[in-house]
């Protein structure tokens, strides 16, 4: 019965800490943006993606990083993005969660290492979901949908690199002690 009752305690906390990682994501895909000089500007969404991923796991940190996401095309009026936004935001999380925590299986010396591997995993997936959706999907043509390739890597790049020191620096400050966080 006590198992239960934590059990419980343990999926309400994770579903409200990603739905606060959702509205984190979403108001940090909007608002915060840096002009870049690849054609548009760079934003600290998929950094927070990546974060939630490593605190909340692969299900839970495919829901925070697809709703918020999602939420943030919606909100900004790209509705034809929303659906392709919520699968591969959604996968960046998956990828990034289960490659961390493949990493920390062998070793917990091997969670820099893990967090780099699994975020650049995930940003190829975010890479490559936008080039085929906005290709094949949304019928812009391979061609043409190369046009945002070079965005895409260097929004995927800012995120990897400020999620991947920001995760550092949040599992050495033990923030998380009384959360049972997946890899952070």
């Amino acid at each position: 019965m006590n198992s239960e009752k934590s059990n419980s305690k343990d999926i309400l906390l994770k579903i409200c800490v990603s739905g606060m990682f959702a509205a984190l994501i979403c108001v940090a895909t909007m608002i915060i943006r840096i002009p870049s000089p690849l054609d548009g500007y760079v934003n600290f969404g998929d950094c927070f993606i990546l974060i939630a991923a490593w605190v909340l796991g692969p299900v839970y940190g495919f829901a925070a990083g697809g709703i918020g996401s999602a939420l943030a095309d919606l909100f900004a009026g790209y509705t034809h993005y929303v659906p392709g936004t919520f699968v591969i935001k959604g996968l960046i999380a998956v990828a990034a969660a289960l490659i961390v925590h493949a990493f920390l299986n062998k070793s917990k010396k091997l969670r820099f290492p893990g967090y780099v591997a699994g975020g650049i995993t995930g940003e190829i997936i975010m890479v490559g979901g936008y080039y085929f959706y906005e290709a094949a999907l949304l019928g812009n043509g391979f061609a043409a949908a190369l046009k945002s390739v070079p965005g895409n890597i260097a929004q995927g790049v800012f995120g990897v690199v400020l999620g991947v020191i920001l995760s550092t620096v949040i599992a050495k400050t033990h923030v998380l002690k009384s959360f049972r966080s997946y890899a952070v």
